[in-house]
């Protein structure tokens, strides 16, 4: 037998048998990561970080207090029916093999732009999008929304000083109210899943235990890993202000929303050893500083990556698209093209 034969095997084999040890897990669990409370900081601190550059509605006091809470709503919704668990339930997680790759078949950096052309490949090799996680996707998905929703409310406002017609230029104003809703709620809840991929085990094949696969460190195998299982830990051990200090600044990538994901989901997959072996030594049940550090370290990972995806779309939103026909997003700021009301109320 040749070797590429042999590795396709191998590769099936492993895909295999994390699919096993995901169809294992509880289905009210499977999915939690920093809970509520971890969150909702995120979340929050993100929106306390923004610059100015962002739409000042969307960085007062006022403003936090609606999102933070809405940074957990992925997983409130959570045990409601089968069809939208089974659907939703993915977008949280992505379960790299020790590779680094998704379920041992395709390279994190070599995803394709679709997710059904994910799941094609996936399935070639004996997994699903819904076994293995489609957590870039979810991050990748809501980021072109957030950036959309941002070309639409920078449009709306500017329509509502420049329509010719003093008519449309009240729609235009009403239409910037409502973006400014949708703006809140479509950030906070998409700002979940980037703080899903700051948690180290929601980008591993060993994230509820360290399952079927050799364990010669004698890891955890089960539930043991309290912190993930129930995200108590982050509600009775980091202090919110602490993780906002270790947010570090603003840095601009000059990459793609693809590039800046997977750089986000690599490097907290660099500490899922590191977690197994502070939870081997009982620093998370004991909350040794340590645990403290790292944990606190990760959220404020989090937040930073929200808050630079969100300046990102920000900026992305000049390039887009708007209306039907579509209208460029350069000729509306640079006052070529007039809006009129019947650029976005068409029939």
């Amino acid at each position: 037998m040749d070797l590429m034969k042999i590795d396709t095997i191998a590769k099936r084999f492993a895909a295999l048998l994390l699919a096993a040890a995901i169809a294992a897990l509880p289905p009210s669990r499977a999915a939690l990561a920093w809970g509520a409370t971890g969150h909702e900081f995120i979340t929050g601190i993100a929106a306390e970080l923004f610059p100015e550059e962002i739409p000042a509605f969307l960085r007062t006091p006022e403003a936090v207090q609606i999102m933070a809470p809405i940074g957990r709503e992925p997983d409130r919704i959570k045990n409601t029916y089968v069809t939208i668990d089974d659907d939703l339930g993915p977008a949280h997680y992505v379960l790299l093999a020790d590779d680094k790759s998704v379920a041992g078949i395709l390279p994190l950096d070599r995803l394709p732009a679709t997710r059904e052309d994910y799941d094609t490949l996936l399935r070639a090799g004996g997994s699903t999008q819904y076994k293995a996680g489609y957590l870039p996707y979810a991050i990748v998905v809501g980021w072109y929304r957030l950036a959309k929703d941002f070309a639409y409310w920078r449009a709306a406002s500017i329509g509502a000083r420049t329509a010719l017609d003093p008519a449309d230029r009240v729609w235009f104003d009403e239409d910037r109210k409502r973006r400014e809703l949708l703006l809140l709620r479509d950030l906070a809840y998409w700002s979940h899943f980037p703080g899903d991929a700051s948690m180290p085990l929601h980008t591993s094949q060993h994230f509820y235990g360290w399952g079927p696969y050799l364990n010669p460190q004698g890891f955890a195998t089960s539930e043991a890993m309290e912190l993930f299982v129930k995200g108590t830990f982050v509600a009775r051990n980091i202090k919110r202000d602490l993780v906002k200090a270790a947010v570090r600044p603003y840095e601009a990538c000059n990459c793609t929303i693809w590039e800046r994901a997977s750089r986000l989901i690599l490097e907290s997959n660099k500490l899922v050893v590191p977690m197994y072996e502070l939870d081997k030594k009982g620093a998370f049940e004991a909350a040794k500083p340590e645990a403290v550090a790292l944990v606190t370290a990760q959220l404020a990972v989090g937040a930073g990556a929200v808050r630079d995806m969100v300046i990102d779309a920000w900026k992305m939103s000049g390039e887009l698209r708007v209306g039907a026909p579509t209208v460029s997003m350069r000729d509306i700021l640079s006052g070529k093209h007039i809006l009129r009301r019947y650029d976005f109320h068409y029939d």
